[in-house]
């Protein structure tokens, strides 16, 4: 199936934000506010808060902590009205780049992608300027000791999955949108509270990226990432092994 693995994708970042707590707490936290404002404040009743609170579980976020985000985005305690945007646009070599967001500020938000782009050789662009270029598919992560690559398989086979791949790093599920619930309720039910689960960008084709452009893509990546307001970078490049070898030497 053409597109590119989440599980690939990460290994070419620097893991700077994992270390970056506050930050991804600050994330979680939004997706929980908004989760619990946008339906019912039960994780069980309200699919995407259930999402939430599993993926701020796997980020070990203390229990109270998420407990007073659904409280704050379900009872109308937090001020903040938070506005999921997506921005497109090309990074250096001609890599196709979609940002999700969370945001409170849209000029600002804009603003500040904008001139991360610029400043790394790319350019913010129009809606739909790149999304034709990426699938939309339900997306499904399991950590690797959730289950064998045969029961993974066989289990995502008969939930109605459309790929699944397995390593070291775990078990990535896809599957059309349309079936992203039914998939990801059934995995639940066999293997328990997935890693991550979600509508995502997967991209048609991958763009080749020579050592110099790699280096100034994951700094423009970083950056991007780095943004309180982001939530997801997607992007259809691809680093050799050999590239990858000399940028972390």
């Amino acid at each position: 199936m053409a597109g590119h693995s989440q599980f690939k994708n990460i290994m070419y970042r620097k893991g700077a934000q994992d270390a970056k707590r506050a930050k991804v707490f600050t994330k979680l936290i939004r997706e929980l506010t908004t989760a619990a404002r946008s339906g019912l404040p039960d994780p069980n009743a309200n699919p995407r808060l259930r999402a939430a609170v599993n993926a701020a579980r796997v980020a070990n976020m203390p229990k109270d902590t998420i407990e007073r985000a659904i409280k704050r985005g379900a009872g109308g305690g937090d001020d903040s009205n938070f506005v999921e945007m997506r921005y497109e646009g090309y990074g250096p070599g001609g890599v196709a780049i979609i940002v999700e967001a969370l945001t409170d500020n849209r000029n600002r938000t804009a603003s500040e992608l904008r001139a991360a782009f610029s400043k790394h050789g790319g350019s913010l662009g129009e809606s739909g300027s790149v999304a034709f270029m990426f699938d939309r598919v339900g997306r499904i992560l399991y950590a690797p000791d959730a289950a064998s690559a045969d029961a993974m398989l066989d289990a995502a086979i008969e939930v109605g999955a459309e790929n699944v791949e397995s390593g070291p790093e775990g078990h990535e599920v896809t599957c059309r949108p349309d079936a992203f619930s039914e998939v990801r309720d059934g995995l639940e039910a066999k293997f328990g509270p997935a890693r991550e689960a979600r509508l995502a960008w997967q991209p048609l084709n991958t763009v080749p990226v020579a050592q110099d452009t790699a280096e100034t893509l994951l700094k423009l990546l970083d950056v991007l990432e780095d943004s309180d307001d982001v939530q997801t970078v997607s992007a259809n490049f691809e680093i050799g092994a050999d590239v990858m070898a000399r940028l972390t030497a």
